[in-house]
Order: C-alpha cells, then structure tokens, then sequence
C-alpha cells in the first residue's frame, strides 16, 4: 500500500495542467537512501510494473522538457521519480535500476532530437501530464487495495 501512496502524489502533480516541470540530467537519479545491488538478490516483478515503467519514462521526458522549455524552475519531476523509487523500489534494486533505466530513457528520446522549445513542444508535455495522470490512476485504482 505503501507503494501506491507515492502514485497518489504523482498523480495529484502530473494531472494538474500547470504544474511546473522539474530540472535534472540525464545522470541516474539519487534519492535519501540508494540501494546498493545485492549479491544474490532476485527480480520479483510487480503486476503493475509495465505501467510503472511507462510513468518513469514519461517522468523523464518532462523533466528534458522542463529543462528546455522552463529554466530555473524547481525539480517537480525528478523529485517525484525519487519519491517513486524510494516508496516503490527501496529494497528492490533491479526494480530501481529498471525504473531508473526507463526515467532515463525518456530523458535521452527527447534530448536527441530537441534543441529547442516550441509550441509543439509544450503541446506534447502537456499531452504527457494527462498519459501520465491517466497511468497514475489506473495504477491506484487496480492496485491500490
């Protein structure tokens, strides 16, 4: 249940239209307490986890959006893709990794074919907060006990 908590405050921040994107890199994200891999440790995987990679991925295309679109404003969306990991993957690190991987990789989608913000640009951050919202929702909905 605790997992799915986090989803509520991911959803509350990606439904809201106006919501300020975040500032990161395309670096690993760091949270409070990195999980160090552990020898041994197996991948057991949640039946949300195929959703849950696709909100990482749209999470870190926000967040390359916000990085060119909206400078200097504060870190929404990697902060929210920490608190993903810390609620959702703390003790797990493969799942870490595999979450890490795909907030990651849409990061870099955007950043190899972006130099520039555009109207267009926006328009498709804004169609990623209602996927993303949408995502959020099922996931709590079905799972959330």
């Amino acid at each position: 249940m605790k997992r799915l908590l986090s989803l509520a405050v991911v959803l509350v921040s990606v439904a809201q239209p106006h919501a300020v994107l975040a500032a990161g890199s395309v670096q690993q994200i760091k949270t409070e307490k990195d999980a160090k891999p552990e020898t041994g440790a197996t991948f057991k995987p949640a039946p949300y986890d195929d959703k849950l990679v696709q909100l990482a991925e749209i999470l870190g295309s926000l967040d390359f959006i916000r990085n060119l679109c909206e400078r200097g404003t504060e870190p929404q969306w990697k902060t929210m893709m920490g608190q993903l990991l810390d609620s959702d993957a703390k003790e797990e690190p493969a799942r870490r990794e595999k979450l890490t991987a795909a907030y990651n990789r849409g990061y870099r989608t955007f950043s190899a074919i972006q130099t520039t913000c555009s109207t267009q640009l926006r328009a498709t951050a804004e169609r990623y907060r209602i996927e993303g919202a949408t995502l959020a929702t099922e996931i709590a909905t079905r799972y959330g006990n």
